[in-house]
């Protein structure tokens, strides 16, 4: 049904110039991080056309849709949206009652069941629902106190929008934004800045869920893409002032004085499987992390939102890993398989990481969620996992650092770290600027953790695997 409703945009990227997917959300958010914990107060809307990041309650029109077990509990979807003019929407007050008043959803929301549709027993075993949101700090909240030569790095990042738009019309023309600022905001020294080099053949599917391959590649594609995306990444850190560190020596010796950055590869489409090209990626791009796959079945292996393929990691993919190890290269087996985990572990002589994914005791199908025993190879090369703010995994901070302990429980406080996959998500994550890092440190500290393993989850524990891969 077409309906006209009204509230506050909560934006995944709220510095970006357009959007043209955002939350609706019927209390006026306190800061750009707060993603609403109650699915009854909020829509998710995808606009007909992009629209700039509104301060302002604002109006739309658009078809309602109700969801049915979706993966972040959101209740309902405004499809095809524009926005009213004039503008209906009053400019400061707006209740949550007349958020619901305002469109048909408040006859829907009255025949809705206790539990929100979205929370399965999946679910369940990865979120936690709380009293409060992200939470401020407050004269009561404990404060991390970083120990003396404690760095904190995010393992899998693409802050600054170094990706080229999937838009054909944007393409690699697709603007930056600010990264520098929040990291210094929030405190944060170092963070793995990942291209994407399969960008061109993949797209969002299963109605904006996941990304899939669409097409195959044609030769050389990949590779000229991966030199666009290089490019773009050196041309942030310039204009941002970040330093790229390529050894310990150099990010130990600049980390703390921060920003900065090592440059990182998520998946290694850009190789089309030639190893040779691992060599100049490293000496011509400071490639110092790669992620061996992504969103396609590529030449190294198989990965979990796909059936498998190569049954785990590929020949090829073993003589890639031994020559990340080889030249100081720190290697990521993110949305790879179990299999192709197993095999990594196998040849690595260097700890393996997996940046950015989540427990789940039984994950679903094409899930990038994990089970305890593909955290525990990670955890016996001596690596480390970063857990992954997905919104549907976790609804808030607070639940977040419930996982971070589930992590720990699972595989030892020396083995998690963060990867919070900044910008690149399609549904708002739980962590979305890096404002929000002593926000989250306070969480893990009221999760139970100590000062000391709180710095090493947040940075103490990649830098090992970095001094031991790169040397």
């Amino acid at each position: 049904m077409t309906i006209d409703i009204s509230g506050w945009m909560i934006p995944l990227d709220p510095q970006a110039d357009a959007v043209d997917y955002f939350l609706l959300s019927a209390d006026e958010p306190c800061c750009g991080g707060c993603v609403p914990r109650n699915p009854l107060t909020s829509i998710e809307v995808q606009m007909a056309v992009p629209l700039a990041p509104q301060a302002e309650a604002l109006a739309l029109r658009g078809r309602l849709v109700r969801l049915i077990d979706d993966p972040a509990g959101w209740r309902y979807r405004l499809v095809d949206a524009l926005p009213l003019d004039p503008p209906r929407a009053p400019q400061r007050r707006f209740s949550r009652r007349a958020f619901l008043a305002s469109g048909a959803a408040v006859g829907l929301t009255a025949c809705a069941p206790g539990r929100f549709a979205g929370y399965t027993e999946a679910h369940a075993e990865t979120t936690q629902t709380t009293q409060t949101a992200q939470p401020a700090q407050s004269e009561t909240a404990p404060v991390w106190q970083a120990p003396p030569g404690t760095l904190t790095i995010d393992m899998h990042s693409h802050g600054g929008r170094v990706i080229v738009s999937r838009n054909p019309v944007i393409g690699a023309n697709r603007p930056f934004i600010p990264l520098a600022a929040p990291m210094r905001a929030g405190g944060m020294n170092v963070i793995c800045l990942a291209i994407v080099t399969d960008t061109t053949v993949t797209r969002v599917a299963d109605n904006r869920k996941r990304f899939e391959a669409w097409r195959e590649p044609q030769p050389g594609e990949l590779y000229a893409l991966g030199q666009t995306e290089f490019l773009r990444a050196h041309q942030l850190v310039e204009r941002e002032q970040i330093r790229v560190v390529t050894n310990t020596a150099s990010l130990t010796e600049f980390g703390p004085q921060g920003p900065c950055a090592i440059i990182s590869a998520e998946g290694s489409d850009f190789l089309e499987g030639q190893v040779d090209r691992v060599d100049e990626a490293y000496t011509k791009h400071q490639l110092r992390h790669l992620q061996l796959t992504h969103y396609r079945v590529n030449e190294l292996g198989d990965i979990q939102t796909e059936p498998p393929v190569h049954g785990g990691l590929t020949d090829i993919g073993v003589q890639v890993v031994q020559r990340c190890n080889a030249l100081g290269i720190v290697v990521d087996v993110a949305h790879g398989t179990y299999d192709l985990v197993k095999r990594a572990a196998d040849t690595s002589t260097k700890p393996l990481v997996l940046s950015h994914s989540a427990l789940a005791t039984h994950p679903s199908a094409r899930s990038r969620l994990i089970t305890p025993d593909h955290a525990r190879v990670i955890a016996g090369t001596g690596g480390v996992i970063g857990v992954w703010p997905s919104s549907g995994s976790f609804r808030d901070l607070h639940a977040m650092d419930e996982g971070v302990k589930r992590m720990a429980d699972v595989v030892g406080v020396d083995h998690v770290g963060l990867g919070t996959d900044m910008l690149g998500f399609i549904s708002p994550p739980v962590f979305t600027s890096y404002k929000q890092l002593p926000d989250l440190a306070s969480a893990l500290l009221l999760a139970g953790f100590s000062q000391t393993e709180v710095g090493a989850i947040l940075g103490g524990n990649y830098l090992r695997v970095f001094q031991a891969s790169v040397g």
